[in-house]
């Protein structure tokens, strides 16, 4: 009876045991996992981070379906959500980012700031993103990090890890006290870099835009709004632009706009140093151009498609439950005439229709002239080259939980998650 008893009592503590995840991590086994470094999310054009206080009404991450970074730690993952600039150029970003994760000083470069008539040296970040990047552990194993971003977000995180590689001889040449950002030699510091509906190679949005007077538009009404409610009570409690290099917000806590007009002068004038330059084909091609992969870092896309072609027509048109704000859009890409760009030489065909209702999903594959594969999930990815997943279904939003499921956001993002913590 003892030994009943006993082999009961084994039994039942098995049970809870594995049934309270003791022995898992999101629902896989820890000895699937190859590694356990820290996730860190980078949102897109307009977006925000998760130390913002409109983070707290309106997660970015997860969006309608609430806080994903959130839930994600609650499944046993480290993760950060990072804050840039929303509308700041990639370089502006990955110098912010840099600096976030290091705790350190933003310094966007002697050579860079000279050129675009912005101050060097950006606000000071008491404490790191995530602490103990880049050290060495007892085994002598660097702690690296995860990077993931959406949209405008992949292109900052791509350009993040090339600076983090090969440095830029241009600002170590500039002065004699460059960032460490720009020395390079730090590609072990990235295991790998996960893009989510990036237009890698612009959108042909633009040319709606031009048709439409909008590109000048928006910068003048970009710069207006972000120069005033950088200058209000708003600034570094609900938003915050990341715009005090140019003056035209204030650095959180202090007082150093410059005047008003100038400021927004200055920063329409250096318009080439924002994302909605390096959104451009001029300016997406310059940065791929620039941008050259590490060779041991893991590359991950993940293309969105949220059109299909119609039984009778032919044609190709928004998905049902497409964002009706943006549907739209999804129209007019998926019906734009075909045309070359006089700036890139671009040819945009029947190949640039699908699209996820604001970028092309062709677009977010990888940025063209990089070494690619496809991937599905089920081989052994590769470094040093993009593996790109099929195309995801869904709009530019749903990748990121807007108006979409709960089960379908989580499920995704936690195989992203298995993903990452399996390649050694």
């Amino acid at each position: 009876m003892k030994k009943v008893l006993c082999t009961v009592s084994v039994l039942l503590t098995l049970a809870i045991v594995f049934s309270s995840g003791a022995f898992v991590l999101s629902g896989s086994a820890q000895t699937d996992y190859k590694n356990k470094y820290p996730f860190v999310f980078v949102h897109g054009l307009n977006g925000w981070g998760g130390g913002e206080g409109i983070n707290s009404i309106v997660p970015y991450w997860g969006a309608t379906t609430g806080d994903l970074v959130e839930y994600l730690r609650g499944e046993g993952y480290e993760c950060y959500s990072a804050s840039v600039g929303p509308i700041s150029s990639a370089w502006d970003r990955a110098c912010e980012l840099y600096a976030q994760l290091t705790g350190t000083t933003v310094d966007y470069g002697e050579a860079h700031s000279k050129e675009h008539n912005h101050r060097r040296f950006g606000r000071t970040y008491d404490e790191p993103l995530v602490e103990g990047w880049g050290s060495k552990n007892e085994r002598g194993e660097i702690k690296k990090i995860h990077l993931i971003g959406h949209s405008f977000g992949g292109t900052t995180i791509r350009l993040l890890t090339y600076l983090m590689t090969y440095g830029c001889p241009a600002e170590t040449a500039a002065c004699s006290n460059p960032s460490a950002l720009f020395t390079g030699g730090k590609e072990g510091w990235i295991h790998s870099v996960t893009t989510i509906a990036t237009p890698h190679n612009s959108s042909t949005v633009y040319r709606l835009t031009q048709e439409l007077f909008l590109y000048e538009s928006y910068k003048l009404f970009s710069s207006v709004y972000c120069a005033t409610l950088g200058r209000s009570l708003l600034n570094g409690h609900i938003v915050d632009f990341h715009l005090e290099q140019f003056g035209i917000s204030n650095t959180p806590g202090e007082y150093d706009a410059d005047e008003f007009f100038y400021s927004i002068y200055n920063f329409i004038k250096n318009s080439d140093d924002t994302c909605e330059y390096d959104l451009t084909p001029e300016g997406s091609k310059a940065l791929n151009d620039m941008i050259k992969i590490s060779p041991d870092v893991y590359y991950f896309s993940y293309p969105f498609d949220a059109t299909h072609k119609g039984a009778l027509t032919g044609l190709t048109w928004p998905d049902f439950g497409t964002n009706p704000i943006i549907a739209p859009i999804g129209v007019w890409l998926a019906h734009h005439y075909v045309y070359t760009d006089k700036t890139t030489g671009q040819v945009y065909d029947d190949e640039w229709k699908p699209n996820d209702a604001l970028c092309n999903t062709i677009s977010e594959t990888y940025p063209f002239g990089d070494s690619h594969t496809d991937f599905d999930g089920s081989g052994t990815p590769e470094a040093g080259i993009w593996n790109v997943f099929p195309a995801q279904k869904g709009d530019h939003g749903q990748a990121i939980g807007l108006l979409e499921s709960p089960e379908k956001t989580h499920n995704y993002y936690i195989s992203i998650a298995e993903l990452l913590c399996s390649v050694e």
